[in-house]
Order: structure tokens, then sequence, then C-alpha cells
């Protein structure tokens, strides 16, 4: 029973974790207007998938 709950915990403590990088993340566009297109992150994840590791896109307005 306490391995459940333990899971459980560390499961929701994940959660909360990523909900907040999302809110943070928000918060910043809506401060900054800086983004990446969808095509723009689309290519940079293709170069990843073939072996080219790389730094993510620039944001720009």
């Amino acid at each position: 029973m306490r391995e459940a709950i333990a899971r459980y915990v560390e499961r929701e403590e994940k959660h909360e974790a990523f909900r907040q990088d999302g809110i943070r993340a928000w918060d910043a566009y809506q401060e900054t207007g800086l983004h990446v297109t969808h095509a723009e992150a689309d290519a940079w994840l293709a170069r990843l998938a073939a072996g080219n590791d790389q730094e993510p896109p620039e944001g720009h307005n």
C-alpha cells in the first residue's frame, strides 16, 4: 500500500511540475512575444531525429 501511495505522489508531483513549466512558458510568451513557428520546431525535431544534435531555434517576434 505504501509503495502505491509513493508512486501516486511521485506521479502527481511530476504532473504538477509539468503544469508549472507550461504556466511559466505561457507567462514568458505573454511578456516577450518570443516564439518559434511550427515549421521551425518541426525542422529542428527532424534534424534531431536524424542524429544531428543541435540547439533549438531562437525565438522571434
